[in-house]
């Protein structure tokens, strides 16, 4: 029979409240962010959802309402971070999960910070090519990559707990979404770079990677508020 994914015997919190409240932040956040960029994305102006990435949606006069995304999705992200560590406190992944999920969500709060110069054709006078000119826009980038290696190294590293847990519906889930997530992040790589045949469908891509990897972090979410043990009530 399989064990419940918080091991009552090693999970003690004094505070399951605050626990709760830092947890809830995983199962907010990601449907929030990706609410705000599908939404952004189709009533933009000159901007096409298929075709560009995310981060260009941080240019321009709106482009606050995604930096704010951005800013807003990288706290939470680490809040809930904090809340997995607490609840899964001496137990298997209760170091390396949350240290992941953490450095994705610095990652997203860097990607709000340092705004992504206008490239691959986004605004109109912007050139279609992979290419950043700028220090914000180098840095933009490797904070994105914080959250597209992160993400995914944190699906595979929980997989360990739930093999010894006996949850294999866990570690499919995780295997799929890590690997789901970066296979979407290479091909969206691959049509950022105008190969022709995904030059078109970068944008489908991108936001393919993004929201595997925070569904997956939204499930996971409820799912350890769903657990009735002395961490987590």
């Amino acid at each position: 029979m399989a064990q419940p994914l918080v091991e009552p015997s090693r999970s003690m919190d004094e505070h399951p409240l605050t626990t709760r409240l830092w947890l809830s932040a995983g199962a907010i956040g990601p449907l929030l962010f990706i609410t705000v960029f599908l939404i952004a994305g189709a009533t933009r102006a000159g901007y096409t959802a298929l075709r560009y990435p995310v981060s260009s949606l941080a240019i321009g006069d709106f482009g606050w309402i995604q930096t704010a995304n951005f800013l807003m999705i990288g706290a939470l992200l680490c809040v809930f971070a904090g809340g997995v560590r607490r609840a899964l406190r001496g137990s298997r992944g209760s170091v390396w999960g949350p240290l992941l999920i953490g450095l994705a969500g610095i990652g997203l709060f860097g990607a709000g910070v340092f705004t992504s110069d206008p490239v691959y054709g986004y605004p109109a006078n912007a050139p279609l090519a992979l290419a950043q000119f700028t220090t914000h826009g180098h840095l933009h980038d490797v904070f994105s990559l914080l959250f597209f290696i992160g993400l995914p190294a944190a699906c595979f590293v929980f997989c360990r707990r739930f093999v010894a847990m006996g949850q294999w519906g866990w570690v499919v889930y995780s295997i799929l979404s890590g690997i789901g997530m970066l296979v979407a992040f290479g091909l969206a790589g691959k049509g950022f770079t105008q190969t022709p045949s995904l030059v078109n469908v970068a944008g489908v891509f991108q936001r393919l990677a993004i929201s595997i990897g925070l569904i997956w972090i939204a499930v996971l979410a409820f799912h350890l508020l769903s657990q009735k043990s002395p961490g987590v009530r």
